[in-house]
């Protein structure tokens, strides 16, 4: 594409603009190739206008930006837009071809089961016999399969990012999508340009109250992606769904609760081979299996199955998909023990709802005691949830041990005391601040027939102290402790 081919998509006056090739768009200027476009914006911390000359040494074509100061110039043609952030999406997609107009895309928001959900469509999709892709907080997949992770700078994928990997799903061969929506990445533009066929909604909970200020914020920003799709798969047991209804042209309504809804589950059983249910459908009734734990579960795998249906999968293959699903990195995963070792359960359960989920879904399969590990972020991430989950952790389980959890420029002394003030006088709990040595200590203290669950981290792969990151594998930290932990 050339620069004034790229002015006219994004409906801009192509007058005066070199006949240049363009290369990519890129709002970082450090990140800026030869023939790539910059968009400048301002944000809260930086000014893109600053870094023009920088770009431009660097070889940048053209700058996007809402607007020179008086007091600003730019050494390269530069292009007014009303959004600098719509714009950057927008010309991501364009450069990139729009490769989600080739794709059946879905999308997937909330904030629990988002993850879960995705990663449940993409595999019953497949199991249906279509290639598809993910984009998920856990990391990407092309059709091939193989889970990949944006390189450390891309500590959120931005706009180009985005439609690239959906570009590189559609030459992998790729004839489907799936992308979680995050509440930043839809107020930030993140997924702008992307064309939706179908929104799925897991659940509402407070969240992210630093970046949206409100949970009706946060709810507006999750809305846009069903206002942004033709149809809508609504969760009948969220209570938000009455400010969903009617948003989209088509809506389907799933419940694992009872209440009405075209997919419903009946007689859910949890056993030790997993979940298994009745399934209420436009397909059909049938049985289904899922060899996960947590009767949640129930409810994501009914909006995966609603959204595989939509692109053509048949019940076999719903059933099939379901029975040989492997479940998700960092969810309720099971880290391998011996017979004499408790389990160990690494779950990516962060806010009090979430924690509540879990715990309360390991209390009815435990043989023995029920143990957690949970910390609670730094900074300005929701402060109000501490002592919430405080208060969850030492109401649930019969042991809780507080520790770190990506504190980052907040004490963690401050942190914890939050936590053990939710705590309300129980005196079941430790605090231990190192996270390594809690988990050591938990899984030294249990039982056999006890169930341990370090929640928070799931698959993240840093841990964020005040000075330093560490690289982390919550995973791999239980595995090395079960292999230190002497036999009782």
């Amino acid at each position: 594409m050339r620069l004034p081919e790229l002015a006219a998509a994004l409906k801009l006056p192509v007058t005066d603009l070199p006949d240049i090739p363009v290369g990519n768009v890129t709002h970082n200027a450090a990140w800026v190739q030869p023939g790539d476009v910059f968009v400048a914006i301002r944000g809260a911390r930086f000014d893109g206008h600053t870094f023009l000359p920088q770009v431009a040494a660097a070889g940048a074509v053209a700058v996007l930006g809402e607007g020179l100061t008086p007091d600003q110039a730019s050494p390269l043609p530069y292009l007014t837009v009303p959004s600098a952030r719509a714009a950057l999406a927008d010309a991501a997609a364009a450069l990139s071809g729009h490769p989600s107009r080739a794709l059946t895309v879905v999308g997937v928001t909330g904030t629990d089961g988002k993850t879960t959900t995705s990663w449940l469509a993409r595999h019953l999709l497949r199991a249906a016999g279509v290639s598809t892709g993910l984009l998920s907080t856990v990391g990407y997949e092309l059709p091939d399969g193989v889970l990949r992770h944006f390189p450390a700078h891309f500590t959120t994928p931005e706009a180009p990012q985005v439609q690239a990997t959906l570009r590189d799903m559609v030459a992998a061969g790729a004839g489907a999508a799936v992308l979680e929506a995050s509440s930043h990445a839809l107020s930030l533009d993140r997924v702008r340009g992307v064309a939706w066929d179908m929104a799925v909604w897991t659940h509402l909970s407070s969240e992210h109250l630093d970046f949206h200020g409100s949970v009706e914020h946060y709810f507006a920003a999750k809305r846009q992606l069903i206002e942004r799709s033709p149809l809508a798969i609504l969760n009948a047991d969220d209570p938000w769904i009455t400010r969903l209804r009617g948003v989209a042209s088509t809506e389907i309504a799933y419940s694992a609760e009872g209440q009405p809804a075209d997919w419903q589950a009946h007689g859910i059983g949890e056993r030790a081979t997993g979940l298994h249910f009745r399934v209420t459908s436009p397909l059909g009734d049938f049985d289904a299996t899922l060899p996960m734990i947590g009767r949640f579960n129930v409810a994501n795998a009914l909006a995966a199955m609603a959204a595989a249906a939509r692109v053509g999968a048949t019940v076999a293959q719903l059933q099939a998909g379901l029975a040989s699903f492997r479940g998700v990195p960092g969810r309720m995963e099971l880290v391998p023990g011996g017979v004499d070792d408790p389990r160990v359960i690494v779950d990516f359960a962060h806010t009090p709802p979430s924690l509540e989920k879990a715990l309360s879904t390991l209390r009815a399969t435990t043989e023995g005691q029920l143990w957690v590990l949970i910390g609670s972020a730094g900074g300005p991430r929701d402060p109000a949830k501490r002592a919430p989950l405080g208060e969850v952790a030492t109401r649930l389980a019969d042991h809780a041990v507080f520790t770190e959890e990506d504190c980052r420029d907040t004490p963690l002394d401050d942190i914890l005391a939050e936590m053990v003030r939710g705590a309300t006088g129980r005196e079941n709990v430790t605090v231990i601040p190192d996270r390594r040595d809690a988990i050591d200590h938990v899984i030294r203290a249990a039982r056999p027939g006890d169930t341990v669950l370090l929640a928070g981290k799931g698959p993240e792969d840093t841990l964020e102290r005040a000075d330093h990151t560490l690289p982390w594998n919550e995973v791999q930290e239980a595995r090395t402790a079960l292999a230190a932990r002497p036999h009782h």
